[in-house]
């Protein structure tokens, strides 16, 4: 990863894509990735189908489309590469993370109108790779995902994620202050319209 400093020396005022030809991210291959699996799998989705597919599409590879990862996948990656199986696989320094969340739209795709099914399944994913708070992201995307693809107000598509996630939980709490903060946003940009005019 590069510094913000090596960023602006190296491109300067970033405005668009810095190459000519983008390449996906690794949330990108990983979002295929999932999509992939319910494609194969749908609701009969195992920890046993994601496991097998992490080896053969991922973790067994030197080159290809899978071949990288993001933080969030490494110490998955390495797990795996030691023989390790799923839940300890996902046993490492970033199974908190949002690598879950990044690869969870698909989830709630398939699951248009459930956002249970979609974390249900999200979370079966997730096991493979990720724990805690990684796979309550993750469900929280997916049901989010799921109840916005039937159409659901913005404040159901918040319910709807929070409904799938302990109430305790950082994912919980933090979601929960980001609408307070958006409300409050919106409040100041209403003002600023009424006054402004």
């Amino acid at each position: 990863n590069m510094r913000p400093s090596q960023i602006r020396a190296k491109w300067g005022r970033i405005t668009g894509y810095v190459a000519e030809h983008p390449a996906g991210t690794d949330d990108t291959e990983y979002a295929i990735f999932s999509g992939l699996l319910l494609a194969r799998h749908g609701s009969a989705l195992t920890v046993t189908h994601v496991e097998a597919a992490w080896h053969q599409w991922i973790a067994d590879r030197d080159e290809g489309p899978f071949r990288g990862a993001g933080f969030s996948e490494r110490g998955t990656l390495e797990n795996l590469r030691r023989g390790l199986a799923a839940p300890i696989s996902a046993q490492h320094r970033h199974a908190w993370s949002d690598g879950l969340a990044m690869r969870a739209a698909p989830f709630g795709v398939f699951a248009a109108g459930r956002p249970a099914e979609a974390a249900r399944l999200v979370a079966i994913d997730g096991s493979v790779s990720h724990e805690g708070e990684g796979i309550y992201g993750g469900q929280a995307v997916a049901a989010g995902v799921a109840a916005a693809m039937a159409g659901a107000a913005t404040i159901a598509v918040v319910a709807s994620a929070l409904a799938v996630i302990p109430d305790d939980s950082w994912t919980a709490r933090s979601l929960r202050r980001a609408v307070a903060v958006a409300h409050r946003g919106e409040r100041a940009v209403r003002s600023a319209v009424v006054i402004g005019g």
